[in-house]
């Protein structure tokens, strides 16, 4: 099964929890596999979210078995330096700093550091150093916020 199955798959049981499914992990084969999953909700997640989701996760995936062999079940919050993957989570941060690497370069650059400024028809608007870029977010290979300490 793929990320995006298992996302698939575990989506309607997070959400119905009240959880958003931020980023998820897959290292499945060899001698013991790994699935890690990053949930967030409004007021923030702690260690007993953490538990709980775990707890019904594992018995979605006990039901289902989409992981051949053994495998460890990690649920963690996204952390300061979130991941930014869809177009609801960078309109969510509007006004928070981020980091984004493009898969190709734009304007003869790949990495761009600034304020996210807004989003429309599937692209981030992006302030950097005084300037605004306008970045297709299917073209971004990784965005994270940078942590405002």
């Amino acid at each position: 099964m793929t990320e995006d199955e298992i996302r698939r798959l575990l989506e309607p049981t997070l959400q119905g929890m009240g959880y958003e499914l931020v980023d998820l992990e897959a290292r499945i084969g060899g001698r013991k596999g790994l699935l890690r999953l990053y949930i967030d909700k409004p007021e923030g997640v702690g260690l007993q979210d953490c538990e709980r989701v775990s707890h019904q996760v594992s018995g979605v995936l006990d039901v289902e078995d989409p992981i051949p062999g053994e495998y460890v079940l990690e649920v963690s919050s996204p952390g300061l330096n979130r991941p930014l993957k869809r177009p609801e989570h960078f309109e969510r941060f509007t006004g928070s700093e981020a980091k984004i690497a493009m898969r190709a370069p734009l304007d003869g650059r790949r990495r761009f550091r600034g304020r996210l400024e807004g989003v429309e028809d599937g692209y981030v608007a992006v302030r950097v150093d005084g300037e605004i870029y306008r970045l297709r977010i299917a073209d971004i290979d990784k965005a994270r916020l940078v942590p405002e300490l």
